[in-house]
């Protein structure tokens, strides 16, 4: 079987740990700061400050910005369920807009007449591996006196008009173990904020700056410096495996472009890191996965239910109407997508994909 993603690691990696095993220092420590050290440059930020996963990140993030009971952030519903929860988390409320059909990501367009005098925070998500709008987003902001979080989870290394993702306002990434840079599980914070990048630090050592002395209410989202091993020699290959998941794009591009689906986009001025291949086939996508399958080819489908329609997102009565989330989320499938995919594999990828789309007679109107 074919697998969805499978994570690049090799004896680099089993060194890394190996060394930080034999040093005794295993919790956070100087692999940790070294790792945060080389984010922050790749990201072009002041700061990175690590912690135990993708949905702490965010938490800590909207924690350290003060949001509380009767704020808003403006967020999208088509991306994973710690967006919304890590907003939750503060007692503030997400407020929904629609997403671009053709990009998933946030329509800025529809930004301002979400915004109320309770809002506080836009939140885009940079989805499958590219940058949401962000001069638009940073301009919307700026006049209503908001701040930018990114949830940049997907996106490691993708660039917009030639800054990181990570790199605006504030920024959340996932080290999680799908991630085109993983530790299994991780997490980010970028920053040029030096209060929030202190009381993150603080906020991730159980509040304290000396040990026992416990400055704020804390708790453990500490990195180990296990984790952080894995993190420095994924970051080595970072470049290289973005350069091969960008090869593999291209030639799903090119053996699928007479077929009646719609292929990623990506609009000027961007770069897309493929953390996934997302493409939209219509109605048929359930039956085209399972088809895949018996082929022996994993599809990835992200994601089935919009958070603004999931159970507990219901019960808090957060009305949202957003056709272009619900089309994505009953119409898209993602391909196999991971740098150690051979050529014979995406081969059979591409004939199972094919096969099950004439079979269909699958039409959305062709491709944006």
């Amino acid at each position: 079987m074919i697998p969805i993603s499978r994570p690049d690691l090799g004896p680099e990696e089993i060194a890394a740990v190996a060394a930080v095993l034999g040093s005794g220092m295993i919790a956070q420590g100087r692999k940790v700061a070294e790792l945060e050290e080389r984010w922050a440059e790749y990201c072009g930020v002041k700061h990175a400050i690590a912690l135990s996963n993708g949905t702490v990140a965010l938490m800590s993030v909207f924690a350290g910005l003060g949001l509380g009971p009767g704020d808003e952030v403006i967020t999208v519903s088509h991306t994973f369920n710690a967006t919304v929860s890590s907003i939750l988390f503060t007692g503030a409320s997400p407020v929904f807009v629609d997403i671009e059909p053709d990009t998933y990501l946030m329509n800025a367009g529809r930004i301002e007449a979400a915004i109320t005098s309770r809002t506080r925070v836009i939140c885009p998500v940079s989805l499958f591996g590219m940058v949401a709008d962000m001069d638009a987003i940073q301009a919307i902001a700026d006049r209503h006196g908001l701040t930018v979080v990114e949830d940049a989870c997907h996106a490691q290394g993708a660039q917009y008009r030639n800054r990181r993702s990570g790199s605006f306002g504030y920024g959340a990434f996932s080290l999680y173990g799908s991630a085109n840079m993983t530790t299994g599980e991780g997490g980010f914070v970028t920053t040029n904020d030096d209060r929030l990048a202190d009381w993150i630090k603080l906020y991730r050592n159980q509040g304290m700056r000396e040990r026992y002395h416990h400055e704020i209410l804390g708790y453990n989202f500490r990195m180990t410096d296990i984790a952080a091993a894995i993190g420095l020699a994924q970051l080595d290959k970072l470049q290289r495996n973005t350069a091969r998941r960008q090869t593999i794009a291209k030639r799903y591009e090119e053996a699928l472009a007479d077929l009646p689906i719609r292929l990623p986009v990506w609009p000027d001025g961007r770069t897309h890191v493929y953390a996934q291949y997302t493409i939209a086939v219509g109605s048929a996508r359930d039956e085209i996965v399972a088809e895949m399958e018996d082929a022996g080819v994993m599809c990835g489908i992200y994601y089935p239910i919009p958070c603004h329609r999931q159970a507990y997102v219901l019960e808090l009565a957060i009305e949202a109407d957003l056709p272009n989330t619900d089309a994505a989320a009953a119409g898209s499938l993602s391909l196999p997508m991971y740098p150690s995919l051979s050529a014979t594999e995406q081969d059979l990828v591409i004939e199972a994909l094919r096969g099950s789309i004439l079979r269909h007679a699958v039409s959305i109107g062709g491709r944006s």
